[in-house]
């Protein structure tokens, strides 16, 4: 089972989604594809058609990040394997899993090899806001990176990931600490800071190591905290954050844990690049709750 989501960099997906279609059948592959005219149609229509089919080898998702994210919530429970064929803007999960980016004949050979080979699994992190739960392979954020992702998504251009980096220096201008509070693993605090991350991956915004030490087969996550800045010592860090260097500033927090709760005013929490929910959230982590081909 083939899922393409057509609006994903642009529309580059639908280009990489028929050459992964043509190169599975070529395979010896029976491919379903599966197509809609947005992210949430999508969803349904893949979660109707693993719930109508007991026989799918694998959900194969071609697309960015938010493509991940929807695979990742429509296996759930599930044992069917997800394939990755990266065609997005940020592709940070893809990049964790050492998945060809700019090659989606590469990336097909990737799923056929792992899927004779057993493939691998990997934790997933879960979020409970609301009275429901959903899932992320990547970095949950709530703070300013969260708000910088509101407003990249608001705008069609530039494409690729400067269009964060731009969205990043608008937001910068605005953006004022927040009062968060946080329990990890059984400890309470009040937090000020620019941003909190909950990563299962390593980086965010096409390829910002924000935690480049965190793994994704583990059993933990990774709490990522950033002090309040002034902007010029914000653009002073900022460039290091792409080879991982920042982790040794004052200012900044990395912390192994299992479960995490946290509240502040105003601020809604992104995962993998998509809109979850206002906070406040619970995290923990699902070890080895999913089957990649990768």
């Amino acid at each position: 089972m083939l899922a393409v989501n057509p609006a994903a960099s642009f529309g580059r997906s639908r280009g990489a989604g028929d050459e992964a279609a043509a190169y599975f059948r070529a395979a010896g592959w029976t491919v379903v594809v599966l197509q809609a005219d947005g992210y949430e149609p999508l969803g349904a229509l893949v979660r109707q058609a693993l719930s109508a089919d007991e026989e799918v080898a694998a959900l194969v998702v071609v697309g960015g990040d938010g493509m991940i994210h929807l695979g990742v919530n429509a296996l759930a429970g599930l044992e069917v394997p997800l394939g990755i064929i990266p065609s997005g803007t940020g592709n940070d999960v893809a990049r964790l899993l050492a998945l060809p980016l700019n090659s989606p004949a590469g990336a097909c050979r990737r799923v056929l090899d792992a899927m004779a080979e057993g493939g691998r699994r990997m934790d997933v992190g879960r979020v409970r806001a609301g009275g429901k739960s959903t899932y992320f392979a990547g970095v949950l954020s709530a703070g300013f990176d969260a708000a910088v992702n509101e407003r990249a998504n608001s705008w069609r251009w530039p494409r690729g990931k400067s269009r964060y980096n731009l969205a990043m220096l608008r937001e910068l201008g605005s953006f004022r600490r927040i009062e968060y509070r946080v329990c990890a693993d059984g400890v309470s605090w009040n937090q000020r800071a620019l941003l909190i991350s909950v990563a299962n991956g390593q980086s965010i915004g096409g390829g910002m190591r924000i935690t480049p030490d965190a793994l994704p087969d583990d059993g933990w996550l990774d709490l990522f905290v950033v002090e309040p800045l002034s902007r010029l010592k914000f653009l002073s860090i900022f460039p290091k954050v792409f080879a991982g260097k920042h982790t040794g500033r004052r200012e900044v927090m990395i912390r192994r844990v299992r479960e995490v709760r946290l509240e502040a005013e105003g601020v809604v929490a992104y995962a993998d690049g998509e809109r979850l929910a206002a906070l406040p959230v619970d995290i923990d982590v699902l070890p080895l709750a999913l089957h990649v081909l990768a």
